[in-house]
């Protein structure tokens, strides 16, 4: 494993369909060494502090692999580090072989898995697609967020090594279903609120997900 590209930027305010949005989403790779705190990237931000950021979501992170799988979908040979808001990019980190809690050693920045991303309707702007959100996160290719366990600087192309592996078990790419309606939808989700490393927006939401479920 190993990163390949960081990725940052600040909001900006865009037109889209004849209304202003502000959006975090476009970022681009940046050279030298990153600092990387609780809370993010130096110079990154997120214009929905709601829905992005905070410890929990502290950096998020795609792999060069649904990279490949993307370029020949969308039929879009070239894709820029970041193409999908990602902060960090990486080498051979699909979300079906990592697990929600698991930890990661980058240098000397220590990191753990904290949930799958959610898109919104911004990555369909980010990609020029209305319906992309939609598609993406039924691709089993989310990517997943970082929360910041060790403080530190970060260069691209230092090694990625796994320090722990969460006995639940429950990949990235499983944890989606926890969110798409189906028979392993209320499995799914009593198995990810037994992770202790869950981000706490995502368990609340899936608490509330499991009552509705249970009725």
């Amino acid at each position: 494993m190993k990163l390949l590209a960081i990725s940052v930027g600040l909001p900006r305010a865009i037109e889209v369909d004849g209304r202003t949005v502000t959006t975090g989403i476009f970022k681009e790779p940046v050279e030298g060494p990153v600092y990387v705190g609780i809370t993010g990237l130096a110079g990154d931000g997120q214009a929905d502090l709601e829905a992005h950021g905070g410890a929990d979501k502290a950096v998020y992170v795609y792999t060069i692999e649904h990279y490949h799988f993307w370029q020949q979908a969308l039929e879009c040979p070239t894709m820029p580090y970041g193409q999908f808001g990602e902060n960090l990019t990486v080498q051979s980190m699909p979300d079906d072989r990592v697990h929600i809690g698991d930890r990661f050693r980058i240098g000397r920045l220590l990191v753990q898995i904290t949930q799958p991303r959610v898109p919104c309707f911004k990555l369909g702007i980010r990609m020029n697609r209305p319906d992309f959100p939609r598609r993406f996160m039924r691709s089993g290719r989310t990517g997943f967020y970082f929360r910041v366990l060790e403080e530190a600087e970060l260069s691209a192309g230092e090694m990625i090594e796994r320090i722990s592996t969460d006995p639940i078990e429950l990949t990235v790419q499983e944890s989606m279903q926890a969110l798409i309606p189906g028979p392993k939808q209320k499995d799914v989700i009593a198995k990810a609120l037994r992770v202790d490393a869950l981000s706490q927006a995502w368990r609340d939401d899936l608490e509330k997900r499991l009552r509705r479920l249970s009725r």
